[in-house]
């Protein structure tokens, strides 16, 4: 069946038929739907030869009430297809509609749907035999559709449609066709993208999560189902609330998988839109805009900002922005919009300081810093680590100790979740000795960073000390510095200032920190955590 078939619009009830005891049964076509009837029990009147084929049905006994009825109807065995009087019993809706093939027609699967209903066969005497039980005998052989999906395309896509009184209904159910066809051509399944919509109008309203459906033909009929809001097009606010609340790990968001919102814009938003596409930066959310029916130049007076698509845009590339003249003739816009949204080398704003960086700290285990502020040492790091997203994809966390001499704590690959890294570095034992900075900060360069050279993430060095360094500091630090590395120097009590300023890297005013007590370190966690991703978003412009 083609994609577009699936769009077909609903089927107006026809005129009433009556039955030999007076009752009304109302004639309908072959693809009425259960959700087209509007009583909780109706009689209706199904046609004679409808094509079987054509008949989208959902589930066994208990129907979607997105399937058609008469399908419905032979496929339970109440009628045959020389049609017949039907009643339908509107029931609530459930998960997991199986798919069986019975009487000529193939039901499918369907994750959940909101109602259902049931169909008995009504008898001219007015009394119905009741058939939503399963039928005895030998149960028909259910089958599975391949739900995989395209593995090549992931990705975490919400689709923000404008549902304002500037688009209205007509062009609104236009929007609902596009959307469509292109969640049919990104090729929706579990190891492929996952999609979900919220509806941009007065206020925002999330239709349905990314969780909510893994096949293309669920995502079509929800898509479908879709009511026109109405309302002003607050874009920036749906964006905003898009951002912050849509790709949660509960609502279906997957770890290390691209976050993508498309945002459809008919003329232009009637709030700031600025503000939200930083805040979907910060979120690591890449952020499309396909604008149609641009403003005229007799309505640009209107509009707030002329240049709202390059400020909410992940970059202003070219690359996240989609222009269409117009709702209608879409079509030959499907394919290249879904083939953007599955370049996932593209995702610029999947990185984010968070969960794209190295960081190693370099801890001072010499004699003058004691057994207790060596402990406040290690809060200090934990707290650092604490806010970045550790993982084999993500985020990575070593230490070393030094002394005269020099000790891998743990290396950027040893521990691979948040809990592990807090756990080893509490578990770092005190050395006690002497003060080998440059040594300290060479063997780390080479030993802890060299392995992660021509990984993607960005490298990062602090460095703990609380005294002057046998060693020189500068050649060293100079040589990290030219192999990638940040270097952030963090002094306590006696560290001389002139030593920490050579350590550190340009500009050295930001990234050098000093503070005269042990417990003076905590309040440094968001200083240093706030320059790793300034540095981080400074290196990516």
């Amino acid at each position: 069946t083609s994609s577009s078939s699936l769009f077909a619009g609903i089927f107006l009830l026809c005129s009433p038929v009556r039955g030999s005891d007076g009752s009304v049964a109302t004639a309908i076509t072959c693809f009425t739907r259960g959700l087209d009837l509007r009583k909780e029990t109706e009689d209706v009147l199904c046609p004679a030869n409808c094509p079987l084929w054509q008949f989208y049905v959902f589930g066994d006994g208990v129907y979607a009430s997105l399937s058609s009825v008469c399908g419905a109807a032979i496929h339970r065995g109440v009628i045959t297809n020389a049609g017949g009087a039907v009643k339908v019993q509107t029931l609530p809706g459930q998960e997991n509609y199986p798919a069986v093939n019975a009487n000529g027609i193939q039901s499918q699967m369907l994750a959940r749907w909101a109602s259902s209903f049931a169909v008995t066969l009504l008898e001219a005497v007015g009394r119905s035999i009741s058939t939503a039980r399963p039928s005895t005998g030998k149960r028909p052989k259910k089958t599975l559709e391949k739900k995989s999906g395209n593995k090549d395309c992931k990705a975490d896509i919400a689709f923000l449609i404008d549902g304002s009184y500037n688009i209205g209904q007509r062009r609104f159910n236009l929007q609902k066709n596009f959307v469509g066809k292109v969640a049919v051509m990104l090729g929706i399944g579990t190891e492929g993208p996952h999609v979900g919509v919220v509806q941009a109008s007065e206020y925002p309203k999330i239709e349905f999560y990314l969780k909510n459906f893994t096949t293309a033909k669920d995502v079509l009929f929800a898509i479908k189902e879709l009511g026109f809001r109405g309302g002003n097009s607050n874009t920036g606010k749906a964006l905003k609330y898009t951002a912050q609340k849509f790709f949660s790990l509960e609502n279906g968001a997957r770890k290390g998988i691209p976050k993508i919102i498309v945002v459809f814009i008919d003329g232009w938003p009637s709030d700031d839109i600025e503000e939200a596409g930083i805040v979907a930066r910060e979120f690591g959310v890449n952020v499309f805009i396909v604008s149609v029916a641009k403003p005229t130049t007799e309505e640009l007076g209107m509009v707030q900002d002329i240049a709202f698509v390059d400020k909410a845009v992940c970059r202003n590339n070219g690359f996240f922005s989609y222009q269409m003249p117009t709702w209608f003739g879409t079509t030959k816009y499907v394919k290249p919009l879904a083939q953007k949204l599955c370049s996932h080398e593209q995702m610029l704003c999947s990185k984010t300081c968070y969960n794209s960086v190295n960081i190693a700290f370099l801890i001072d285990g010499s004699s003058s810093v004691g057994d207790s502020n060596f402990r406040l040492m290690l809060e200090f790091i934990s707290n650092v680590a604490k806010a970045f997203e550790i993982s084999d994809i993500g985020s990575k966390i070593a230490t070393v100790q030094f002394t005269y001499d020099q000790r891998t704590e743990f290396g950027f690959t040893d521990y691979i979740t948040k809990e592990k890294v807090l756990s080893a570095i509490q578990s770092i034992r005190y050395m006690s000795g002497g003060t080998a900075t440059g040594d300290a900060i060479s063997f780390t360069t080479r030993n802890v960073f060299g392995p992660m050279r021509d990984g993607p993430n960005k490298n990062f060095l602090v460095v703990l000390t609380d005294g002057q360094s046998y060693d020189d500091v500068r050649g060293p630090a100079a040589a990290a510095q030219k192999a990638g590395i940040t270097v952030f120097s963090v002094g306590v009590a006696w560290a001389p200032v002139d030593d920490l300023r050579d350590m550190a890297s340009e500009p050295r005013e930001s990234h050098t920190f000093f503070t005269r007590e042990f417990t003076g370190l905590e309040q440094m966690v968001p200083d240093v955590i706030r320059g790793i991703c300034r540095d981080f978003l400074d290196s990516k412009q």
